[in-house]
C-alpha cells in the first residue's frame, strides 16, 4: 500500500498530516455538510446563483485543505527524503511533488 511502511518492521509510517488528522476530519466534516446543503437548494430550486456561490465555497474549502496538506507532505515526507541518503527516494518524491502541484493548479 502507498505511503505505508512493510508489516516485517516495528515501525509503522506516519504521515505528513498525521499530527492534524483530528483538524483535517472536522474541516472535511464541513465540507461534506457544505456538499449536502448544495444538494438541497438543488433539490429545492435555489437560484443558479446563490448554488453556483456555495460551489465556489466548497471550491475554496477543499483548495484550501489540499494545500495544508501539500504543505505537511513537503514538510514530513518529503524533507524525510532528503534527509536520507537514497537519491531514488529522493527523486520519487519530488516528482511526486511536481505532479501533486500541477495536478493542483490545473
Amino acid at each position: 500500500m502507498r505511503g505505508m511502511a512493510s508489516t516485517d518492521t516495528a515501525q509503522q509510517h506516519v504521515n505528513g498530516y498525521t499530527a492534524n488528522k483530528e483538524s483535517h476530519l472536522r474541516r472535511l466534516a464541513r465540507i461534506e455538510g457544505q456538499v449536502r446543503g448544495i444538494s438541497r437548494q438543488v433539490d429545492n430550486d435555489t437560484y443558479c446563483i446563490d448554488v453556483l456561490t456555495q460551489v465556489s465555497a466548497v471550491t475554496a474549502a477543499l483548495r484550501s485543505l489540499s494545500l495544508q496538506l501539500l504543505d505537511e507532505h513537503v514538510r514530513h515526507c518529503v524533507a524525510e527524503a532528503l534527509s536520507g541518503d537514497d537519491p531514488d527516494e529522493i527523486e520519487e518524491k519530488l516528482n511526486e511533488v511536481t505532479a501533486t502541484i500541477q495536478r493542483l493548479i490545473k
